[in-house]
């Protein structure tokens, strides 16, 4: 018995071995194959001017699906383990309810991703808003979550799940030109023509501002950038630049441009930007006036 049992713990101390050395082979594999694909995918990408989004997800699931093939591998050829994976098959169905359960929220996150590369709302590269909070650049679309790049470059690590319940707002689908609108608040006693006119100026001196009108409006003398009265307000009239530029990182900056340079040329022509007036009127002084 003990030399049966010496020969018995042998083969199972080589079966051990033999499971690491698949999984360190699968590792392996897993290793060189996602550098091939970064390698290939950046210049497919770059030269076909494709969406790589589907290839980052593609390339995040390899390292799974290796390791999973390694495993049954090891189950199937060798002969000890094969006992042991039919007895875990077996019990596969109460496995896969308790899995299911402890894990829904992962499975969420896997689902939504997938969603997210079959109906694409958003791709690698793109500019968006997520919700009213998270804004910036898609850097990566992982099976469990979303990698977006701030503007403060920092990254906000978005689960599927949660991007797929919220309110996404696009400014690189389709068409990237987007209408900024930038405000400006002067006096009444303020010369609005003239206001409007200096607002006008600074925004087609800008390197950045496109002419978005058509052949009727050019036809009929429009300005290329519209300013409109929006608001009488409590201290100001409230003015609104629509500004055509390419692209919404091109348009934040402009924004604070022409917020500048308008200000300057408010202070140099007169123009007044106002700020609330408080008139305080004490009892005492309504006592001491009776």
């Amino acid at each position: 018995m003990s030399i049966e049992k010496e020969i018995m713990d042998f083969i199972n101390r080589n079966h051990l071995i033999a499971v690491v050395l698949v999984m360190l082979l699968a590792s392996l594999v897993s290793y060189v194959i996602r550098r091939y694909l970064t390698k290939f995918l950046d210049k497919s990408t770059d030269h076909l001017k494709v969406d790589p989004t589907r290839y980052n997800f593609l390339k995040n699931g390899t390292t799974a699906i290796i390791m999973g093939s390694a495993l049954a591998f090891a189950f199937y050829a060798i002969p000890s383990l094969r006992s042991l994976g039919a007895t875990l098959f077996a019990g596969a169905g109460i496995a896969a309810a308790i899995l299911a359960f402890a894990s829904q929220q992962a499975m969420s996150n896997v689902i939504n991703g997938i969603f997210l590369v079959i109906f694409k709302p958003f791709r690698v590269g793109d500019v968006i808003k997520i919700g009213t909070d998270h804004f910036g650049i898609v850097e990566d679309i992982t099976l469990r979550h979303t990698i977006i790049k701030s503007f403060e470059n920092r990254r906000i690590i978005m689960p599927n799940a949660v991007i797929g319940n919220e309110t996404i707002i696009n400014s690189n689908i389709k068409d990237e030109k987007i209408c900024r609108f930038i405000e400006f608040g002067i006096s009444y006693d303020s010369n609005y023509d003239l206001a409007k006119s200096i607002i006008q100026e600074e925004a087609i001196k800008h390197p950045d501002f496109i002419d978005n009108r058509n052949e009727e409006q050019i036809k009929n003398g429009d300005h290329p950038l519209v300013v409109r009265m929006i608001s009488h307000g409590d201290f100001s009239i409230g003015l609104r630049a629509y500004f055509w530029v390419e692209g919404p990182i091109k348009a934040m900056y402009a924004h604070f441009d022409l917020l500048e340079s308008v200000k300057k040329r408010f202070d140099a022509e007169g123009i007044e930007i106002p700020f609330p007036y408080r008139t305080i009127v004490y009892k005492n002084d309504l006592k001491n006036k009776k």
